[in-house]
């Protein structure tokens, strides 16, 4: 067999950020600290960090009074930080800055006046937060079918924000209907999309042409890793999403010899080598890399957690 992995894959900067910021809490301040949804929908990632000293909580009534509380990445609504704020919870915010991006689009966009139009889906932690984000109306729109169906009128003036984890391929058709329908349409440049979501997507798409077979490593609840598997399934080949190696079932390989595999923005690249390995136990295999955007963003950590870990970055460089 040959395993093709696809460049780019696994982590982006904000999966990173967020992490990070939960092992500096714990580092700082010790065990437990106490964090609002899964940090990213990933297990492992999740049951490491538990492993650490982390509590997951569903919603804040859950967390002891002045205990330290943290902000999962895909952001909250104003609301539940009022709570936290009333109940003067200490609070570190690892809402991804490319999401907290997207609550200062819908602001302006209602300040303007506009009906706010939101595409993404219903009941994922990112929406749920946006939606909490904005002072106004919030329309939540899924398909060109949703796009139909809204109840403004035709010259109302609109403007639309994304879900992250929404690629330009994954919105087109829903940008198109809004603009067919509305006669004064405002929504973002294609440059605020989220980076990873549109490299890793096209990155598949990429590695469909060469394989004939793909593997996605990623949580079931991860919105991003399922998309990656439709893909998949678009491009006409068999495809799977597992946790890791453990999840692989033999039988699929079959015929298949050309095995493409990458990995959700939230999933580590440890899980992709245990799925190789996996691979491995089955028989001989070769790995490459396919060509692909080398990226090297950053995000900074918030100021209460950035300068330890800046001192630990110096020390460790010398």
């Amino acid at each position: 067999m040959e395993v093709i992995l696809a460049q780019p894959r696994g982590f982006c900067a904000g999966v990173i950020r967020a992490i990070e910021i939960v092992e500096r809490a714990l580092e700082r301040y010790g065990a437990p600290v106490y964090v609002r949804h899964e940090i990213v929908h990933n297990k492992h990632v999740v049951d490491r960090l538990r492993g650490m000293g982390a509590v997951f909580v569903d919603e804040l009534d859950e967390v002891p009074a002045g205990a330290l509380t943290i902000f999962s990445a895909h952001g909250v609504s104003r609301a539940v930080e009022a709570d936290a704020s009333t109940r003067a919870l200490p609070v570190i915010d690892a809402t991804c800055p490319l999401v907290t991006k997207v609550h200062r689009q819908g602001r302006r966009y209602a300040a303007l006046g506009r009906a706010i139009i939101l595409i993404g889906h219903a009941g994922h932690a990112e929406v749920e937060g946006t939606i909490g984000q904005i002072d106004a109306p919030v329309h939540l729109v899924s398909s060109p079918a949703d796009v139909a169906a809204l109840e403004l009128a035709t010259d109302s003036p609109v403007a639309y924000v994304t879900q992250t984890t929404l690629s330009v391929d994954d919105t087109r058709a829903i940008i198109a209907a809004l603009e067919a329908r509305f006669t004064d349409v405002m929504g973002p440049d294609i440059d605020d999309i989220c980076y990873a979501t549109q490299n890793r997507q096209t990155a598949v798409r990429e590695l469909c042409r060469v394989a004939d077979m793909l593997l996605v490593v990623g949580s079931p609840n991860s919105s991003n890793s399922s998309r990656l598997r439709e893909i998949g399934i678009e491009e006409g080949l068999a495809s799977y999403l597992i946790a890791d190696g453990d999840a692989l079932d033999p039988s699929w390989l079959n015929s298949h010899s050309r095995i493409g595999l990458t990995a959700g923005a939230s999933a580590p690249d440890e899980l992709v080598q245990s799925v190789i390995d996996a691979l491995r136990r089955l028989g001989p295999v070769t790995v490459r890399t396919l060509d692909g955007i080398e990226e090297n963003i950053e995000f900074t950590l918030p100021a209460e957690l950035r300068d330890r870990a800046m001192a630990a970055a110096r020390v460790a460089a010398e």
